[in-house]
């Protein structure tokens, strides 16, 4: 705006007789009614009136709805995924997306050798972390991730091993145990000690850091042991809390949640559509009429074998008594039922924040330039999730805790800190020709490095080069050459001129 802009308040005559005999008073009547007049044209979204008599909000902390809301849509959350494809769908998309094959890990500390030492360590120590004996680290990472979207949220707890035991994954005595939401204490609150208090079964101190959390051994809904039932103080150093904070907030919500009521009508509508279609498809039609001799008995319907009627089934037609004429059901009407329909399903989509079609597998109204803008955007969604939430709340503590257990069992040198580069999986290319020359073009720019777009697309780069040269090395050995070496192939299918002095007129030079 180019200027304040005035106010719509009239001068009345009341307004003019006030001021000749009371300045002051009339200044100030006339700013008291432009501020009424200003709050009246506030925001609408704050106004009150019939429109929205009916909207209820309230004013509490993220965590108070949390504690009373979050049991219920859990259980709502995982009986949509186990019995609803959309919402099922909607779930695998995501952990698709964010896990893949995997988030690896690269040791990053300056030192070649060291590095290369600690990611052999990783990969037989990796290959069975699970304290449950079922998966890898790469499995318990989408497993965590699915109960993240599914459930809100999960722990993994640190489980240390003896060193005399049978079951230590390449020598490390660390294992790591996945706990859904329902395995914390969410009815433990109060103070704790002198200064601590738990709110959710999460103790905090006097600063509002996390000390503790109050957990079960076992899950509640499937333990008889009384035992089990009590909870135990597990330090937060031995625990990841993977959630995604969408406030100021201690605990985590399902993904889904914006979309439950649409998932749960929607199934309603099909099954309710459903019957309706069994039941025009059973009643094709009612004989009728007026017979006087039958009038004083009471009335009955038959089929056409005289058999009285007491259920429906498909092609029946029914007699009543007294028939004489013949009526053909009619159908209901399906008008807009589809763009009904279709448009729910955007809602759900949007709730799990996953572009449509990748959900519900309809292509019809995409083309290739609108489903890329889509792509795009929900992998900046996935991008975002992986790098602030995933590696930092649940991949970095676990490799902190297998460098702090193999420092332990003098795997490693207990003097170094050993940081970790970690490396999503690369996203599959709508358009793979197009999208490698514009890498290609990146890296001849100085825009980027051949190490940085191998990591985007999932690869070890020291590994990848590593396997490069032995192909190489074999290549020569066996006197190949293929089309696909650089060294001996320029892009054009033409000899590499590997002495300048070979490059004659610059017409190889120009295609290298």
């Amino acid at each position: 705006m180019s200027g304040a802009r005035k106010p719509q308040v009239r001068w009345t005559l009341f307004d003019a007789a006030l001021s000749a005999v009371a300045p002051r008073t009339a200044a100030k009547r006339y700013a008291a009614r432009v501020s009424i007049d200003n709050l009246r044209r506030g925001y609408d979204g704050a106004a009150r009136g019939r429109g929205t008599d009916g909207w209820t909000t309230g004013a509490t902390s993220a965590d108070a709805e949390i504690s009373v809301a979050a049991p219920l849509l859990r259980q709502r959350m995982r009986d949509l995924v186990r019995n609803n494809a959309i919402a099922a769908q909607a779930v695998q998309v995501l952990v698709n997306n964010i896990v893949g094959t995997g988030i690896v890990p690269r040791a990053n500390t300056g030192d070649p050798a060291l590095d290369k030492q600690v990611d052999q360590l990783w990969k037989r120590w990796a290959k069975g972390p699970d304290a449950h004996g079922h998966t890898t680290f790469q499995g318990l990472l989408n497993l965590a991730v699915r109960e993240m979207i599914e459930g809100g949220e999960v722990f993994a707890v640190k489980r240390v091993l003896r060193r005399n035991g049978n079951d230590l994954p390449a020598g490390v005595p660390l294992k790591i145990e996945l706990r859904e939401a329902d395995h914390l204490a969410e009815d433990r609150l109060g103070p704790e000690g002198a200064a601590n208090r738990v709110v959710q079964g999460i103790e905090y101190d006097r600063f509002g850091r996390r000390v503790a959390y109050w957990m079960y051994r076992n899950h509640p809904g499937d333990s008889h042991a009384p035992a089990a039932l009590k909870p135990v103080r597990v330090p937060a150093e031995k625990v990841a809390h993977l959630f995604e904070r969408q406030r100021v907030q201690n605990r985590g919500v399902p993904w889904g949640t914006p979309a439950i009521s649409a998932i749960r009508d929607v199934g309603d509508w099909q099954r309710a559509e459903l019957v309706r279609k069994k039941t025009e498809a059973c009643m094709v039609g009612i004989v009728f009429g007026n017979d006087e001799d039958q009038m004083a008995i009471a009335p009955q319907v038959q089929d056409a074998d005289g058999n009285l009627v007491e259920q429906f089934e498909p092609g029946l037609i029914a007699y009543a008594r007294g028939g004489k004429d013949i009526k053909f059901n009619t159908p209901g009407s399906t008008a807009g039922v589809y763009e009904w329909h279709k448009t729910q399903l955007h809602i759900i989509a949007a709730g799990f924040r996953v572009p449509y079609a990748l959900v519900t597998g309809d292509l019809s109204q995409t083309n290739f330039s609108s489903s890329r803008v889509g792509l795009n955007e929900f992998r900046r969604m996935v991008e975002q999730l992986q790098t602030q939430t995933v590696v930092p709340m649940f991949c970095e503590p676990v490799w902190a805790w297998f460098i702090e257990m193999a420092q332990v069992a003098g795997l490693l040198p207990a003097d170094r800190e050993i940081p970790a580069t970690w490396t999503p999986p690369r996203f599959e290319s709508v358009n793979p020709l197009q999208d490698v020359q514009a890498d290609m073009l990146e890296v001849r720019a100085g825009f980027s490095t051949p190490a940085e777009q191998i990591a985007r697309r999932g690869r070890d780069p020291d590994e990848l080069l590593t396997e490069w040269k032995k192909s190489a090395d074999k290549a020569d050995e066996l006197g190949l050459v293929f089309d696909s070496d650089p060294r001996l192939v320029t892009k054009a299918g033409l000899v590499q001129a590997t002495d300048p002095t070979q490059l004659g007129d610059g017409q190889n030079n120009t295609q290298q």
